[in-house]
């Protein structure tokens, strides 16, 4: 898949766990309290409307991390290395510009009459 589907998808899912969690009411009244809730259960539909949101936001939270991770491998495999001219240059030898082929002599070191 491309990346754009990845960062598509991240979107959307993001998007759905925001909704999902504004919905809640931190204390636990949330869309329980809309419903004349406070404890009761009417008919179940407000403890299944509770149970369906938590079980909704791990869902879509455990999505996300999975398309992050995905796509965190798909930016990897689609990115070549890329040749650095630099180390092209010390691992083929190549002159620089002006510079001439020819090896350097040693260097005349204090101490070291040999080298004269």
């Amino acid at each position: 898949m491309s990346l754009y589907v990845f960062i598509l998808l991240i979107a959307i899912v993001a998007f759905l766990l925001v909704m999902i969690i504004m919905v809640q009411n931190p204390k636990g009244g949330g869309l329980d309290a809309n419903f004349g809730g406070g404890g009761g259960n009417m008919f179940g539909g407000v403890q299944q409307t509770t149970d369906f949101l938590d079980k909704a936001t791990w869902y879509l939270f455990a999505l996300l991390v999975v398309l992050i991770l995905l796509s965190n491998s798909v930016i990897i495999s689609s990115t070549k290395p890329q040749a650095s001219p630099v180390k092209e240059a010390i691992e083929n030898h190549i002159p620089a510009q002006g510079e001439d082929e020819k090896p350097m002599p040693n260097p005349i070191l204090p101490g070291n009459e040999d080298n004269k």
